[in-house]
Protein backbone atom coordinates (compact mmCIF):
# COMPACT_ATOMS: atom_id res chain seq x y z
CA UNK A 1 0.00 0.00 0.00
CA UNK A 2 1.43 3.24 -1.08
CA UNK A 3 2.12 5.77 1.62
CA UNK A 4 -0.38 8.80 1.13
CA UNK A 5 -1.21 12.16 2.96
CA UNK A 6 -4.76 13.18 4.22
CA UNK A 7 -6.17 16.48 4.80
CA UNK A 8 -8.66 15.85 7.75
CA UNK A 9 -10.86 18.76 9.08
CA UNK A 10 -12.61 19.09 12.22
CA UNK A 11 -15.48 21.18 12.60
CA UNK A 12 -16.62 21.95 15.98
CA UNK A 13 -19.76 23.98 17.25
CA UNK A 14 -18.43 23.92 20.69
CA UNK A 15 -19.59 27.40 22.76
CA UNK A 16 -16.75 27.43 25.19
CA UNK A 17 -13.56 26.62 25.80
CA UNK A 18 -12.33 24.28 26.44
CA UNK A 19 -15.38 22.56 24.98
CA UNK A 20 -16.37 18.73 25.12
CA UNK A 21 -17.58 18.77 21.98
CA UNK A 22 -14.21 19.87 20.97
CA UNK A 23 -13.02 17.24 23.20
CA UNK A 24 -14.58 14.31 20.77
CA UNK A 25 -13.43 15.70 17.70
CA UNK A 26 -9.79 15.84 19.10
CA UNK A 27 -10.07 12.33 19.82
CA UNK A 28 -11.81 10.91 17.19
CA UNK A 29 -8.64 12.77 15.23
CA UNK A 30 -6.05 11.65 17.30
CA UNK A 31 -7.31 8.25 17.22
CA UNK A 32 -7.56 8.89 12.53
CA UNK A 33 -3.76 9.91 13.06
CA UNK A 34 -2.62 6.69 14.86
CA UNK A 35 -4.65 4.04 12.53
CA UNK A 36 -3.95 5.97 9.21
CA UNK A 37 0.10 5.69 10.37
CA UNK A 38 -0.15 1.92 10.91
CA UNK A 39 -0.85 2.08 7.53
CA UNK A 40 1.68 4.20 6.24
CA UNK A 41 -0.35 7.15 5.95
CA UNK A 42 0.24 10.76 7.06
CA UNK A 43 -2.59 12.66 8.29
CA UNK A 44 -2.72 16.56 8.79
CA UNK A 45 -5.52 17.58 10.75
CA UNK A 46 -6.89 21.31 10.54
CA UNK A 47 -9.52 22.76 12.95
CA UNK A 48 -12.92 24.86 12.00
CA UNK A 49 -13.99 26.69 15.08
CA UNK A 50 -17.87 28.08 14.52
CA UNK A 51 -18.28 30.24 17.37
CA UNK A 52 -15.42 32.29 15.83
CA UNK A 53 -16.95 32.58 12.85
CA UNK A 54 -20.34 32.98 14.30
CA UNK A 55 -20.92 36.10 13.29
CA UNK A 56 -19.65 35.51 9.36
CA UNK A 57 -22.29 32.52 9.56
CA UNK A 58 -24.83 34.70 10.53
CA UNK A 59 -23.59 37.50 7.69
CA UNK A 60 -23.97 34.80 4.99
CA UNK A 61 -27.63 33.57 6.13
CA UNK A 62 -29.21 36.84 5.89
CA UNK A 63 -27.56 38.24 3.35
CA UNK A 64 -25.44 35.70 0.92
CA UNK A 65 -22.17 37.70 1.75
CA UNK A 66 -19.27 35.24 2.29
CA UNK A 67 -16.98 37.05 4.43
CA UNK A 68 -12.47 35.98 4.14
CA UNK A 69 -13.09 34.25 7.50
CA UNK A 70 -15.58 32.26 6.07
CA UNK A 71 -14.38 31.92 2.98
CA UNK A 72 -10.99 30.54 4.48
CA UNK A 73 -13.84 27.55 6.34
CA UNK A 74 -15.42 26.77 2.74
CA UNK A 75 -11.58 26.26 1.08
CA UNK A 76 -10.37 23.92 4.08
CA UNK A 77 -13.46 21.97 3.73
CA UNK A 78 -13.39 22.06 0.25
CA UNK A 79 -9.65 20.33 0.48
CA UNK A 80 -10.26 18.63 2.83
CA UNK A 81 -10.16 14.20 1.81
CA UNK A 82 -12.15 13.61 5.50
CA UNK A 83 -14.25 15.64 7.99
CA UNK A 84 -14.94 15.00 11.90
CA UNK A 85 -18.58 17.26 12.54
CA UNK A 86 -18.98 17.85 15.96
CA UNK A 87 -22.35 19.49 17.44
CA UNK A 88 -23.68 20.16 20.78
CA UNK A 89 -27.08 18.74 21.24
CA UNK A 90 -29.55 21.92 22.80
CA UNK A 91 -33.14 21.29 22.62
CA UNK A 92 -33.00 17.49 21.25
CA UNK A 93 -30.91 19.07 17.99
CA UNK A 94 -27.83 20.26 16.95
CA UNK A 95 -27.17 23.29 17.95
CA UNK A 96 -28.27 26.54 15.55
CA UNK A 97 -24.71 27.56 15.24
CA UNK A 98 -24.00 24.05 13.78
CA UNK A 99 -27.00 23.88 11.50
CA UNK A 100 -26.72 27.54 9.93
CA UNK A 101 -22.77 26.68 9.06
CA UNK A 102 -23.63 23.53 6.75
CA UNK A 103 -26.70 25.33 5.71
CA UNK A 104 -24.77 28.55 4.02
CA UNK A 105 -22.64 26.00 1.98
CA UNK A 106 -23.56 25.34 -1.59
CA UNK A 107 -24.61 22.00 -2.07
CA UNK A 108 -21.95 20.49 -4.23
CA UNK A 109 -18.70 21.59 -1.58
CA UNK A 110 -18.99 18.38 0.05
CA UNK A 111 -20.08 15.71 -2.92
CA UNK A 112 -18.12 12.70 -2.11
CA UNK A 113 -16.67 13.78 1.12
CA UNK A 114 -16.09 11.16 4.04
CA UNK A 115 -17.59 12.27 7.40
CA UNK A 116 -17.92 11.00 11.15
CA UNK A 117 -20.47 12.74 12.65
CA UNK A 118 -20.25 13.77 16.89
CA UNK A 119 -22.57 15.08 19.34
CA UNK A 120 -22.66 15.89 22.85
CA UNK A 121 -25.17 17.08 25.46
CA UNK A 122 -25.82 17.01 29.07
CA UNK A 123 -27.96 13.62 28.98
CA UNK A 124 -27.90 10.62 27.56
CA UNK A 125 -31.84 10.91 26.36
CA UNK A 126 -30.10 12.91 23.01
CA UNK A 127 -28.45 9.86 22.03
CA UNK A 128 -29.65 9.64 18.47
CA UNK A 129 -29.82 12.88 17.54
CA UNK A 130 -26.52 12.38 15.07
CA UNK A 131 -28.10 9.37 13.24
CA UNK A 132 -31.78 10.66 13.57
CA UNK A 133 -31.40 14.51 12.79
CA UNK A 134 -27.77 15.30 11.68
CA UNK A 135 -27.35 12.18 9.23
CA UNK A 136 -30.19 13.35 6.95
CA UNK A 137 -28.77 16.61 6.12
CA UNK A 138 -25.15 15.04 5.62
CA UNK A 139 -27.09 12.63 2.77
CA UNK A 140 -28.82 15.84 1.28
CA UNK A 141 -25.02 17.59 0.90
CA UNK A 142 -24.25 14.17 -0.21
CA UNK A 143 -20.95 13.13 1.71
CA UNK A 144 -19.95 9.67 2.77
CA UNK A 145 -20.98 9.12 6.18
CA UNK A 146 -19.36 6.82 7.95
CA UNK A 147 -21.44 4.24 9.45
CA UNK A 148 -20.29 4.77 13.07
CA UNK A 149 -21.70 8.16 14.75
CA UNK A 150 -20.53 9.00 18.24
CA UNK A 151 -22.52 10.92 21.07
CA UNK A 152 -21.05 11.39 24.79
CA UNK A 153 -22.96 12.48 27.13
CA UNK A 154 -21.42 13.41 31.23
CA UNK A 155 -20.97 9.73 32.09
CA UNK A 156 -20.02 8.05 29.06
CA UNK A 157 -16.26 10.07 29.19
CA UNK A 158 -15.36 7.34 31.67
CA UNK A 159 -16.85 4.23 29.57
CA UNK A 160 -14.50 2.24 27.68
CA UNK A 161 -17.28 1.69 25.22
CA UNK A 162 -16.84 5.25 24.37
CA UNK A 163 -13.25 4.74 22.95
CA UNK A 164 -14.46 1.48 21.41
CA UNK A 165 -17.09 3.70 18.85
CA UNK A 166 -14.31 6.28 18.24
CA UNK A 167 -11.53 3.51 17.21
CA UNK A 168 -14.83 2.17 14.96
CA UNK A 169 -15.74 4.96 13.37
CA UNK A 170 -11.59 6.19 13.25
CA UNK A 171 -11.45 3.16 10.83
CA UNK A 172 -14.32 3.54 8.99
CA UNK A 173 -13.06 7.48 7.91
CA UNK A 174 -9.49 6.00 7.35
CA UNK A 175 -10.76 3.02 4.62
CA UNK A 176 -12.65 5.65 3.02
CA UNK A 177 -10.55 8.06 2.82
CA UNK A 178 -8.01 5.43 1.63
CA UNK A 179 -10.32 4.76 -1.61
CA UNK A 180 -10.73 8.43 -3.33
CA UNK A 181 -14.02 8.03 -3.29
CA UNK A 182 -14.43 11.87 -3.36
CA UNK A 183 -11.59 12.08 -6.04
CA UNK A 184 -13.25 9.10 -8.38
CA UNK A 185 -16.32 10.86 -8.25
CA UNK A 186 -14.90 14.62 -9.54
CA UNK A 187 -12.69 12.12 -12.69
CA UNK A 188 -15.77 10.19 -13.18
CA UNK A 189 -19.09 10.78 -12.70
CA UNK A 190 -19.48 14.80 -11.74
CA UNK A 191 -21.43 15.98 -14.41
CA UNK A 192 -24.21 13.20 -13.18
CA UNK A 193 -24.97 16.00 -10.94
CA UNK A 194 -26.95 18.94 -11.49
CA UNK A 195 -24.89 21.85 -10.03
CA UNK A 196 -25.42 25.46 -10.02
CA UNK A 197 -23.31 28.12 -11.47
CA UNK A 198 -20.04 28.78 -9.10
CA UNK A 199 -21.29 26.21 -6.69
CA UNK A 200 -18.24 23.22 -5.25
CA UNK A 201 -16.60 26.45 -3.45
CA UNK A 202 -16.62 28.45 -6.67
CA UNK A 203 -14.83 26.10 -8.82
CA UNK A 204 -18.18 25.11 -10.41
CA UNK A 205 -17.91 26.95 -14.22
CA UNK A 206 -18.40 24.54 -16.49
CA UNK A 207 -22.55 25.21 -16.85
CA UNK A 208 -23.56 26.36 -20.17
CA UNK A 209 -24.91 30.07 -19.75
CA UNK A 210 -26.10 30.57 -23.60
CA UNK A 211 -29.24 28.72 -23.00
CA UNK A 212 -33.36 29.49 -23.26
CA UNK A 213 -33.83 28.90 -19.91
CA UNK A 214 -30.49 30.94 -19.10
CA UNK A 215 -31.49 33.77 -21.40
CA UNK A 216 -34.54 34.03 -19.91
CA UNK A 217 -33.44 34.12 -16.16
CA UNK A 218 -30.99 36.94 -17.36
CA UNK A 219 -33.88 39.00 -19.01
CA UNK A 220 -33.23 38.05 -22.51
CA UNK A 221 -35.11 36.21 -24.45
CA UNK A 222 -35.27 32.93 -26.09
CA UNK A 223 -33.31 32.10 -29.13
Amino acid sequence: MSTERFRLVLVSAGTSDPSSTRLLADRTADRVKALAARRGHEVTVGVIELREISADISTALVSQLITPKLQQAITALAEADGIVAAAPVYKASPSGLFSSFFHVLDNDLLIGKPVVLAATAGTARHALVADDQMRPMFAYLRTMTAPTSLFAAPEDWSDPALNTRIDRAAVELVLLMESGFAGQIKDESWQSYQHEFGSAGGTETAIDLDTDMMRLATGGSAG
